[in-house]
C-alpha cells in the first residue's frame, strides 16, 4: 500500500466533509419562502381549527393543539427576528 502526501490530499479534497451543506437546487431564497409559507399555513390552520371550534365542529383537543402549534410558530418567527436584528445591530457597531 503505497500513500504518499500528494495521495492523501487528493483522497481529503475529493470527500466531503460531514458539516458541509448537501447542495441543492434552490437557493437560500426558496428556503426561506418554503418557512414563510409554512408559518403562514399554520397560522390559517390555527384560525380555521378556531373557528370550527366556536361553531361546535371541532373538539376541544383539536382546537388546543392548534392554538399551542400556532404559537410555537410565532414564538419561532420572533425569536428569529430577534437574532436577525441582534446581528444588525452587532454589525452597525463594527468599527469601519
Amino acid at each position: 500500500m503505497d500513500i504518499t502526501a500528494l495521495n492523501a490530499a487528493q483522497r481529503y479534497t475529493a470527500s466531503r466533509p460531514a458539516t458541509e451543506p448537501i447542495p441543492t437546487q434552490n437557493g437560500p431564497s426558496e428556503a426561506f419562502a418554503g418557512l414563510a409559507r409554512d408559518f403562514a399555513a399554520t397560522l390559517q390552520e390555527g384560525e380555521t381549527t378556531a373557528k370550527a371550534a366556536m361553531t361546535g365542529q371541532a373538539d376541544p383537543h383539536a382546537l388546543v393543539q392548534a392554538l399551542a402549534q400556532t404559537e410555537l410558530a410565532v414564538e419561532t418567527a420572533v425569536t428569529v427576528r430577534n437574532k436577525v436584528v441582534e446581528a444588525y445591530q452587532e454589525i452597525l457597531r463594527m468599527p469601519v
